[in-house]
């Protein structure tokens, strides 16, 4: 089994888990980074002490290259187009996951890899699937974590099918407190290791405004409302995220949020809360993960940030035109929600839920 070691506490329990359980196991950390950052050169330290501590074989693989074209390039060529760029499910796919199961085949003929993750994969053989209201014969499924404070299920979502039935979460069924206690138990040294950002470059930089400055120029515009009147300056749209209130340096009459960010005319664009909420929105670059792609509408739950709370809305598929003329499998999704949201936010994922099980999600479009 290899174990991916970002050096914090979850993986290295992880590690120490299995090998009490008597898999024959091997870490694996990726260099993403240069520098200072938690996934990077303090990262590796400790990565690095933990397989000894566990007496295991430890592998660094310079994953730099790919960081900085699928995460970082990701990210600014979003943010300077208007959108609020999600990376860390997009790099559980295109760096993490996959790259690591390939890598762990190819020099180490290993075929699973366990991560620190707080969810849980019920896979096709051997268990009794949970109910979905699609089609979910034959799927592996993702659920969430046990811990609904620490779930991360959310950032998996894109994870294919082939990957979901190589993966083991260890940690799914823990609290976060436990994972302390337990780790403590095994005298890891990363027993209190603090927290680590949700963002790695977040931390690597000290904040995300130091990342965005440090790739995109200052780049002054408006901030308007929506009838265009100007109420503000700005020093560059990808400082502001939809729904945001706080910081934009605007004095009116009353609070006004974010509501879309114009990158042709560079403009921030604002309206107070009542006019802020919408009803639904398109979702594009679809992964089903625990059911088939639905051919009929769905009631669901949605969740459209990390730290929200799951909304009901009804899915309906949108067929897509394929190159013969005619209708082929849906590539877009249309959610209306029973209540009017306020913080849709183009770029970031809309997760599809039923109860504990993610069918699947995609990217909210503008």
């Amino acid at each position: 089994m290899v174990v991916g070691l970002s050096g914090g506490v979850d993986s290295s329990l992880t590690a120490a888990l299995l090998v009490e359980a008597g898999w024959d196991v091997e870490g694996l950390t990726l260099w993403l980074m240069s520098g200072k950052g938690a996934c990077c050169a303090e990262g590796l330290v400790d990565a690095a002490a933990i397989c000894d501590q566990l007496g295991v074989r430890h592998h660094v693989v310079d994953f730099r290259e790919q960081f900085q074209r699928q995460i970082v390039d990701f990210l600014v060529q979003g943010y300077s187009s208007g959108i609020t760029p999600l990376p860390c499910s997009r790099c559980n796919r295109e760096v993490k996951f996959g790259p690591m199961l390939a890598w762990a085949r190819s020099q180490r003929q290993i075929g699973r890899l366990a991560t620190g993750h707080y969810a849980r994969v019920r896979h096709a053989a051997g268990s009794q699937p949970l109910p979905v209201p699609g089609d979910g014969r034959g799927r592996h499924q993702l659920l969430r974590g046990l811990d609904g404070q620490k779930d991360q299920s959310y950032f998996l979502y894109d994870l294919p099918q082939s990957l979901l039935g190589e993966l083991v979460f260890p940690l799914g069924e823990m609290c976060k407190s436990d994972t302390r206690l337990e780790a403590a138990r095994f005298g890891l040294r990363t027993a209190a290791k603090p927290e680590s950002q949700d963002l790695c470059l977040a931390d690597h930089h000290g904040s995300m405004r130091a990342f965005l400055d440090a790739y995109l120029p200052p780049r002054q515009g408006e901030i308007v409302l929506q009838d265009g009147q100007v109420v503000g300056q700005h020093d560059g749209i990808e400082h502001f995220t939809i729904g945001q209130r706080r910081g934009l340096g605007v004095a009116w009459q009353e609070p006004l949020h974010v509501v879309r960010l114009d990158a042709a005319f560079n403009r921030v664009v604002v309206a107070p809360r009542q006019q802020a909420a919408r009803l639904g929105c398109g979702v594009g670059a679809l992964n089903w993960v625990s059911m088939a792609p639905p051919e009929q509408p769905l009631a669901i739950e949605v969740q459209l940030r990390y730290r929200s709370a799951p909304q009901p809305a009804l899915l309906t598929p949108l067929p897509a035109v394929n190159a013969a003329g005619t209708d082929g499998p849906s590539a877009r999704v249309q959610l209306e929600f029973a209540e009017p949201q306020f913080s849709i936010t183009p770029g970031q994922a809309a997760v599809f839920y039923a109860g504990e099980v993610v069918l699947g999600g995609g990217l909210i479009e503008v």
